[in-house]
């Protein structure tokens, strides 16, 4: 499950996002208020991902926070990580925090692993295709998933 740090942190990178059109700074309060985040959880996430190079923050008069990169060139997928770490549910299929699962008899032999790894890889591939830049523009992504199979009576 998304943690509400992940949301907010979205939030406040897709306002910057828009800001980035603008060529503006952005405060952390203007951005808690538009956005309703509490100001002083949304200073330890700016700082967050100020510290994993996502956002730049300069003090003083025109101060603000801004992307560090271009909104273009930041992924949903890197907003997560840098606020939640590793977007793999179990640390088997973690490609960035890779480990062993705690009650694990054997990685070869695991009968969930398998799906883990395909849920992971297709949470993977949606995220890393997915930009501030689009969704700040609006860009939706639909598809249709495959149909559940019920049991007969």
């Amino acid at each position: 499950m998304l943690s509400q740090k992940a949301r907010y942190a979205l939030h406040a990178a897709i306002h910057l996002a828009r800001a980035e059109e603008e060529d503006r700074a952005v405060t952390a309060a203007a951005i808690a208020a538009a956005e309703g985040i509490p100001a002083k959880y949304l200073e330890q996430i700016l700082a967050d991902l100020k510290r994993r190079g996502v956002v730049q923050g300069r003090r003083g008069p025109s101060g603000g926070y801004r992307l560090a990169r271009a909104a273009s060139d930041i992924s949903f997928a890197e907003i997560l990580r840098s606020v939640d770490g590793p977007l793999a549910l179990a640390p088997c299929v973690s490609v960035t925090a890779p480990g062993r699962c705690p009650d694990c008899k054997s990685v070869e032999h695991c009968e969930i692993r398998p799906i883990l790894e395909a849920v992971r890889h297709t949470t993977a591939l949606l995220l890393e295709g997915m930009s501030l830049a689009e969704a700040a523009g609006g860009r939706q992504i639909s598809f249709a998933a495959p149909p559940r199979e019920t049991p007969e009576n």
